[in-house]
């Protein structure tokens, strides 16, 4: 087994065992790159990064991979439309005088 020495004394040598650890380029879906450290062959890609996450903005932005958000609202205009009518109809029809 191999040391290496270090200022505080001593540590296993493990370069051996560890994997490269490269410098890699992160690309956010906004554009946005930047570099980091990885164990990772290759670039990443990414969705959101800090440029554009609304945490970090301040902005407020829907991400909408599956087209879930637009199918609620979808489901949610239908809803208050089907609410309108049936008022609608309500107020249509006229009480029945007591006989």
């Amino acid at each position: 087994m191999r040391y290496t020495e270090i200022s505080k004394g001593f540590c296993r040598n493990e370069s051996r065992y560890s994997p490269a650890y490269d410098e890699i380029n992160v690309i956010c879906a906004c554009g946005s790159t930047f570099k980091t450290r990885s164990t990772h062959k290759g670039d990443i890609r990414v969705e959101i990064c800090s440029s554009c996450h609304p945490f970090f903005t301040g902005r407020q932005k829907l991400v909408d991979t599956e087209g879930r958000v637009d199918r609620f609202q979808k489901k949610m205009a239908k809803s208050k439309d089907l609410k309108d009518k049936k008022e609608l109809k309500d107020s249509k029809k006229q009480p029945v005088a007591a006989r």
